[in-house]
């Protein structure tokens, strides 16, 4: 079976979320016998085609972007050459173009759209695309929601409930192997004794402005990984609170995982629904953390449980932040068995085999081999 991905970015330009899940799905589902290609856009492809852990990455130029949307003339043809091979065209939404090429250009073949978020900044542009967006979802065989709570609280995805399954995201352990003792050593002597975590890019919708409050309120050490368009503005509102506030900016991956295996707890402010699903918060809890989010209606509240992982606390609500973020810094007991529950749900849920079975099902459904 093969499976064309079609998405806008895709490694080695970007690897956000989306294009972490689309290559946990490739590599997952290869031992099932998939073969994957990856078709997105570069605005300096080095080569049309290159092998990326056992998938191939094709590129097609990019020609502008508008609005967080590339576009691309050359995109057309190199769908019409993959998807003919494609036995499953499997695309990543949303991404305005990918549904003019799919109805411009019809695969001919089951397709499949994971879902990954409502439109949320655009409003205004939202207006004009509604039309194409609900034909092209109208047209695809299946749409797949990353968590039930999102597929109740999309106005979008309940029109088309009908043929939408949920399928949660899932990380892959194997690629977050333990911190070696010199680089947990090193860390240790950078940062403070006990601090929770705030990992992810620095966008709008993270609330990180929020944590920089609460952080005033008690006092707490706050170590944030991650750069972003919003840094220089966050560390502008830190202002004279720099004592107990750690901006770390981006880090490698090994860098990463012994920050997270020496944070105390682990804090997700998003406050806004463009925070679909939150994968740093599966990451938290594979590392059996306790965490702390907001309720938007998302993913968020699904990866994390309200005093059974963690606190969900109401967005944009400095006090209940700071409240969380005490009960997980001063009951160090308490906290040990919220993070013991955030790595038995991440087993039972949020592994990248869970997910890439159910893939591997609903495309065997797809192409006709089981009922």
């Amino acid at each position: 079976m093969r499976v064309l991905h079609f998405f806008k970015t895709y490694w080695p330009d970007t690897f956000g979320g989306v294009e972490r899940t689309i290559h946990a799905i490739a590599k997952g589902t290869a031992k099932y016998g998939v073969k994957s290609d990856i078709l997105s856009l570069s605005k300096t492809p080095l080569e049309n085609s290159v092998e990326f852990d056992g998938h191939m990455a094709h590129k097609a130029k990019l020609d502008f972007e508008f609005a967080s949307t590339g576009f691309s003339r050359e995109a057309f043809g190199r769908f019409r050459d993959l998807s003919q091979k494609a036995d499953i065209v499997h695309y990543h939404f949303p991404w305005p173009v990918m549904d003019i090429v799919h109805l411009t250009v019809p695969p001919g073949k089951p397709a499949v759209v994971t879902y990954h978020s409502d439109i949320v900044k655009q409003k205004v542009l939202l207006q004009f695309y509604k039309p194409l967006m609900f034909r092209f979802l109208k047209n695809v065989d299946r749409i797949v929601a990353t968590s039930p709570n999102y597929l109740l609280s999309s106005e979008v995805l309940k029109r088309f409930k009908s043929k939408t399954t949920v399928i949660p995201l899932g990380l892959d352990e194997t690629d977050y192997p333990k911190a070696d003792e010199a680089t947990l050593a090193r860390w240790r002597g950078r940062l403070p004794d006990r601090f929770l975590l705030f990992v992810g890019v620095l966008r709008y919708y993270k609330g990180v402005h929020i944590l920089l409050e609460a952080a005033k309120h008690n006092g707490l050490d706050i170590v944030i990984v991650g750069s972003g368009p919003m840094e220089a503005e966050l560390k502008q509102a830190a202002g004279q609170n720099l004592h107990n506030i750690h901006f770390l900016g981006s880090l490698s991956d090994n860098d990463k995982i012994a920050v997270l295996e020496l944070c105390a707890g682990f804090v997700f402010p998003s406050h806004l629904r463009s925070e679909a699903f939150g994968l740093s918060l599966v990451e938290a809890a594979m590392f059996g953390k306790p965490m702390i989010s907001c309720e938007i209606g998302t993913g968020t509240s699904y990866v994390n449980r309200d005093k059974e992982t963690g606190f969900v606390v109401p967005p944009n609500d400095v006090d209940a932040l700071s409240k969380a973020m005490k009960s997980i810094w001063d009951d160090g007991k308490g906290a040990a068995v919220l993070g013991a529950a955030a790595r038995d749900r991440y087993l039972e849920c949020f592994t990248a085999e869970n997910m890439c079975s159910e893939y591997y099902r609903l495309y065997r459904e797809l192409v006709g081999l089981v009922p």
